[in-house]
């Protein structure tokens, strides 16, 4: 297939799906919601200005030009002093009920993306603050919430943070959460004045592989598909499958329920590529809303979002998965040749990385402490990536992922694909006593006639669709896999069980530096040792000292993350409306990192009751808690030594700490004190002190695994040692799902390696013990 690369300023549009037409609430409670909502985002006015005391938050005059003295001092290359003065006032001014977009997303969210239990308990919330009864039991007033002036409903909201009712504490932390990331994606002036770039420097889109999908007319009855091996899911781990099996000479139909998109459509946008890239629009809880999960739902599954770190499975992992769990394939040369070989493949390598600014403190804060940090290989294909926007879809064509290699491998081999097919179920026969696979069946929906997936679905071709096949893989991920096998009607008690997350916390470092993490920059340290190099990956370092404080293999690893807007700032506190937009004006000078647990305790993974969709039931630990609290602490020490003037912890009540100038004014006679420093000390005691049991600590995953493990013996797991499901047969799970436990790194890499094993398996079951057809690198 050709090729093609484009010239462009700027991605092209995505346009989303319609959203809903009719609200989730009454009017009457919408009009509630949009309060809460004017509460965390609101209208801040000096008071010569104010018109309307209920919904404005005013200041005096003084107050009011003190903080814009004190933004103007934050922010660097800032438009001229006039435009900056116009610019601040409308900034501080908005608030969500004056913007439609907001307001539009906010529908979308709650009608199309919240569980509908969680709908009916908000709705009961905000049918009481509706009445005078109601109204004084949640807020101590009987006056309704929206009908306060924005000062007290600020006090109200807080108190919700503390309060002894749980369901309380649950709406403060989901409403100021879905408050901040709306208002993020949608603020009309919050890019023009944080200097926030959506558009990477030196954007210019990569080559890619012309891909072309199936296509089913419309029809009364089901589409027939007959294939060799029918491959649901894109991602990491399918498409592994997908290219061995091809190039095996085997007939193989790779399907996805998601869709395909371009690099002159990446990145996308933070609005819309929360609807097109991520499961459930980004807007994944788990049940006791103690943690958010991201997953990926693209065509590439996780591979187009993650962010190319590639790090092999640890021999401590390997060690207990093959003595403690019984599966000895996991220290035999022949994983270590798999994992080699999928490395190989995307070109991974530690040679061409170029560090940011947070990745450079990362590596500099570990050494001045004694702590132990290194590279973290890229999937780069030898090249030097630089993107700090990844996680919208690399753009560039550089991430070496299942969309730009493996899948294009496939088709040059013989795949063929199916984008926007949603399977419903395995299709069994009986044989021997087992369930035997023979194909799938699902509903397949088109594009538009303009080739998008937004307007009306009444304009696009609705299908079902039966393939018949002589093997199935199931590769839909940790969340979608254990779905698909109860729908299938697998009684297996272990199906869904065993979920790990990598549950994280967050430290944000405030520094004098223009940083613009959402790019990198030029930082001191770069400078120091003589590295010529303007910008860096997401994703370049790891401090690996903390990643065994059990004795068992269980402990943390610290890392930078992800630092665009609406993915790194609703993570960090709520105090109030204005310290929380003052905050969001500093995040060009904010670097974020992750305390990122190998969690030793699971959750489980179930359909909801109404939806059919995952849910995740999972609170993380008190023994992966203090773990993950070490590791905070820890990241506190580095962005202290690093100069960090402002040390912020996702911990709700903990106030942040403040660098005094004047204590690191050290003569050369006066030893400096570093992290012993007294009151540094203090704030890491009250760090400690306060904790981060949810709701205080605020957590959130990227890693799901486990959900479909890998077992030796049939009552202890979902697959046996070569992926095959227990008690089927032809029936093979391929993905982070069968993970025997938590990998303790990103798991693209040990996914990719346990795919190549399970399919390279398969290959020769199809052809048999002597088949002479390999697959090619």
């Amino acid at each position: 297939m050709a090729t093609s690369e484009v010239e462009a300023l700027a991605p092209l549009a995505t346009p989303v799906p319609d959203g809903p037409t009719e609200l989730p609430f009454s009017e009457l409670q919408w009009s509630t919601l949009l309060a809460i909502m004017d509460t965390v985002i609101p209208s801040i006015r000096r008071e010569t200005t104010t018109n309307n005391k209920i919904n404005q938050l005013t200041m005096s005059d003084v107050e009011y030009n003190k903080t814009v003295k004190h933004l103007k001092q934050t922010m660097a290359n800032s438009p001229d002093s006039g435009s900056l003065d116009e610019y601040l006032d409308e900034y501080l001014d908005e608030k969500p009920s004056d913007n439609q977009r907001f307001q539009a997303m906010l529908q979308r969210t709650l009608s199309t993306f919240i569980r509908d239990d969680a709908k009916q308990g908000l709705s009961l919330i905000l049918t009481t603050l509706n009445t005078r009864v109601g109204s004084l039991m949640l807020t101590g007033y009987a006056t309704p919430f929206q009908d306060q002036p924005v000062h007290l409903r600020q006090t109200i909201l807080d108190s919700w943070r503390v309060s002894y009712l749980t369901p309380l504490n649950t709406i403060h932390k989901q409403m100021t959460l879905i408050a901040k990331s709306t208002w993020l994606k949608t603020s009309p002036t919050y890019h023009r004045i944080s200097g926030f770039t959506p558009v990477p420097n030196h954007y210019k889109p990569g080559s890619h592989y012309k891909y072309e999908f199936l296509q089913f007319p419309a029809g009364p009855g089901p589409e027939m598909v007959d294939v060799d091996v029918m491959i649901v899911g894109s991602g990491c781990g399918g498409a592994v499958c997908a290219k061995n099996l091809a190039e095996a000479g085997h007939r193989v139909l790779v399907a996805d329920k998601s869709y395909y998109y371009p690099p002159e459509q990446l990145p996308m946008s933070e609005e819309q590529g929360a609807v097109h890239l991520f499961e459930n629009g980004g807007a994944e809880m788990t049940d006791d809303a103690s943690m958010g999960v991201i997953a990926g739902s693209a065509w590439g599954g996780g591979g187009t979002i993650n962010w190319s770190a590639s790090l092999q499975t640890q021999s401590f992992v390997r060690k207990e998965w093959a003595q403690d769990r019984g599966l000895t394939f996991f220290e035999t040369a022949e994983y270590q040749n798999c994992l080699d070989r999928v490395c190989h493949r995307m070109g991974v390598s530690a040679e061409h990385i170029r560090h940011n600014h947070g990745n450079e403190v990362l590596l500099e804060g570990s050494r001045k402490l004694g702590y132990h940090a290194k590279a973290v290989p890229q999937n780069t294909g030898g090249a030097t990536h630089y993107c700090g926007h990844c996680t919208l879809g690399c753009g560039a064509a550089e991430k070496q992922g299942p969309v730009v290699s493996w899948l294009p491998d496939a088709a040059k081999a013989g795949a063929k694909f199916v984008e926007g097919f949603k399977i419903e179920r395995v299709i069994f026969d009986q044989a021997n006593g087992k369930k035997k696979a023979v194909g799938v069946e699902g509903i397949w929906t088109s594009r538009n006639k303009n080739g998008g997936v937004n307007g009306p679905v009444s304009e696009r071709i609705i299908r079902k669709v039966i393939v018949r096949a002589k093997k199935v893989i199931i590769s839909c991920g940790t969340l979608w896999s254990p779905i698909v096998l109860m729908n299938s009607g697998l009684k297996n008690k272990q199906i869904g069980r065993n979920l790990y997350l990598h549950p994280v916390n967050l430290i944000a470092g405030v520094y004098k530096e223009d940083i613009r993490p959402w790019e990198g920059n030029l930082h001191p340290f770069i400078l120091k040792y003589g590295l010529l190099t303007d910008l860096g990956g997401i994703l370049t370092s790891v401090c690996s000292t903390f990643e065994n404080l059990d004795g068992h293999g269980h402990g943390v690893k610290l890392e930078t993350t992800c630092m665009l807007p609406s993915l790194f700032l609703p993570l960090m506190n709520w105090n109030n409306g204005l310290d929380y937009k003052t905050q969001a004006l500093k995040l060009r000078h904010t670097n974020g990192f992750i305390s990122i647990c190998r969690d030793r305790d699971t959750g489980r993974v179930y359909p909801d009751p109404t939806s059919g969709v995952p849910r995740c039931q999972y609170s993380p630990s008190a023994f992966d808690r203090a773990h993950i609290m070490e590791g905070l602490v820890a990241l506190a020490k580095i962005c202290y030594v690093t100069g960090a003037t402002e040390i912020h912890a996702s911990i709700q009540g903990l106030k942040p700490f403040i660098r005094d100038p004047d204590e690191d004014s050290t003569s050369e006679e006066q030893e400096d004190p570093g992290v012993t420093n007294p009151r540094f000390r203090e704030w890491l005691e009250e760090l400690r002190r306060i904790g981060n049991k949810p709701p205080t600590g605020t957590f959130v995953c990227a890693h799901q695994m486990g959900s479909n493990r890998m077992s030796s013996r049939p009552q202890d797991g979902v697959v046996d040692p070569k992926g095959k499901v227990w008690g089927t047969e032809d029936l093979y799970i391929s993905d982070a799902s069968v993970f025997p436990s938590a990998s303790g790194v990103n798991p693209m890499v040990t996914n990719m390696a346990i795919s190549d094993w399970i399919s390279r398996g398969i290959s020769k079951e199809l052809r048999g013990a002597n088949g002479k057809v390999e697959p090619r690198l």
